[in-house]
């Protein structure tokens, strides 16, 4: 399992508007404020966060674009999972069967397998890994979001953005860590100190996750 060294505060990101959809606009009024006691995902947090990938993404909006394929039995193996794994603006996974899943949850990084306990875990910004029925996995960073594990081996994860780990460039996010870097250590607004912290963790989880 390949995981990321996130913090709990969540984070979302954006392609190129130009070369790829955006997410959908979210309604402020949903998203809770912010409790230094139950570490929540906060507006701020979430808003702040938007711009991140902007550099760090390479646009190619055909590798994202395509729902993976659902295979065409009607039942679950015993042994299998059946994934959703939906954004706003698209479905990755319908409802498909694979073997396992690895989520970066806040209680700590957990892999599902069928017949897994229920429960609903939320997630932080980090990587999720799906390891599929032929055997080979795919990974994806998600800014955050919850994951729902159902007693019949169903299980549903819902995020505002997502991406395949193979999309972002490296050398873009070390670029913008240093300017995080830069902003959360210099003599800024509390503001804009408090934002550059939360897109420098955001960041080096997407940095661990690469590498």
């Amino acid at each position: 399992m390949v995981t990321g060294n996130a913090n709990r505060l969540g984070g979302t990101f954006s392609a190129n508007p130009e070369k790829s959809p955006g997410p959908q606009k979210l309604n402020l009024a949903e998203h809770p404020t912010f409790d230094t006691h139950c570490h929540c995902p906060t507006t701020s947090s979430i808003m702040s966060s938007l711009r991140i990938a902007r550099a760090a993404l390479r646009a190619r909006p055909a590798a994202i674009a395509r729902p993976i394929q659902r295979r065409g039995y009607a039942e679950v193996a015993n042994d299998k999972i059946k994934l959703s794994l939906a954004l706003p603006h698209q479905s990755i996974y319908k409802s498909q069967d694979v073997v396992q899943v690895n989520l970066p949850a806040e209680t700590g990084d957990m892999g599902v397998l069928a017949n897994h306990v229920a429960s609903i875990e939320q997630l932080k910004p980090g990587l999720v890994e799906i390891i599929e029925e032929q055997g080979g996995s795919k990974q994806f960073f998600l800014s955050g979001g919850f994951a729902t594990v159902q007693p019949n081996s169903v299980l549903s994860i819902n995020a505002v953005e997502g991406y395949p780990l193979e999309d972002f460039s490296a050398e873009a996010v070390r670029n913008q860590i240093a300017e995080a870097q830069k902003i959360a250590s210099g003599s800024g607004s509390e503001a804009d100190i408090a934002e550059a912290k939360i897109e420098l963790e955001v960041l080096e989880s997407l940095q661990a996750a690469l590498k």
